[in-house]
């Protein structure tokens, strides 16, 4: 099995609206390897969380590749994008995308609910394995609204996990909670890396990307260097 699990090469994603062309992704290059623990930062609106969305193929790009496990996704149908996101890809989201009418227990099964062939046996094994390794198993049978920031953002990294994903993409994860709760989820990303996941997350709080293995720095849809980032800030800033 290949070290490299992403390889991104000139990605590019261009918007129009109204006559406009708004270029997100410059010509972006980027390898993750597996088990390795990437932060994206940079400033607003420097094209963060349009990769990521690449990279979980929620969007397709404009031109460029894009290899996930050695394979070209850049031009998949909808359907296959689909297929590949729900068995390779875990997603946690800064506003967690609970269901309120489900249980803990169902809001974590229902990706798996869309595995053709995995009986249910199976499903609710991985669903009790999840919500344990997050400390979040006493709490099958509450729902959303029973609970604090923290705990819902922690059944999200469950629900992210039971489908044992090639990567989990975290976009923002600490941005909905306060300090205490955004701490306890970085901890918990810091031992799931450490028992062998592959993490890329987005955040623009320095603190939390220092505590990845790499940073990987944006700016106008551009991969930079971190001292070419600190001198286009203050560019801009003057």
């Amino acid at each position: 099995m290949s070290e490299t699990l992403i390889e991104i090469d000139d990605l590019k994603k261009v918007f129009y609206t109204d006559e406009v062309e708004t270029h997100a992704l410059a010509g972006v290059h980027l390898t993750i390897r597996r088990g390795e623990y990437v932060a994206m930062s940079g400033p607003s609106g420097c094209g963060k969380s349009t990769l990521l969305s690449i990279l979980g193929l929620l969007d397709t790009p404009t031109g460029g590749r894009y290899l996930l496990n050695e394979k070209p996704v850049e031009n998949l149908s909808f359907g296959e994008r689909s297929r590949i996101r729900n068995q390779e890809i875990g997603f946690i989201f800064q506003s967690f995308n609970l269901i309120g009418d489900l249980s803990v227990e169902e809001n974590v099964e229902l990706p798996l609910t869309y595995r053709a062939g995995m009986p249910s046996a199976e499903r609710k094994k991985r669903v009790k394995e999840a919500l344990e390794r997050v400390n979040m198993g006493h709490r099958m049978r509450h729902y959303p609204a029973q609970l604090s920031g923290g705990q819902q953002q922690r059944v999200a990294v469950a629900r992210a996990l039971a489908g044992s994903p090639s990567i989990l993409l975290a976009d923002e994860p600490t941005g909905n909670l306060d300090s205490k709760n955004g701490e306890a989820v970085m901890h918990l990303l810091a031992d799931l890396h450490k028992e062998g996941s592959t993490i890329c997350m987005v955040t623009h709080d320095s603190r939390f990307a220092r505590q990845a293995q790499r940073e990987v720095h944006l700016f106008d849809g551009k991969v930079v260097s971190e001292t070419e980032l600190k001198k286009l800030t203050e560019e801009q800033e003057g």
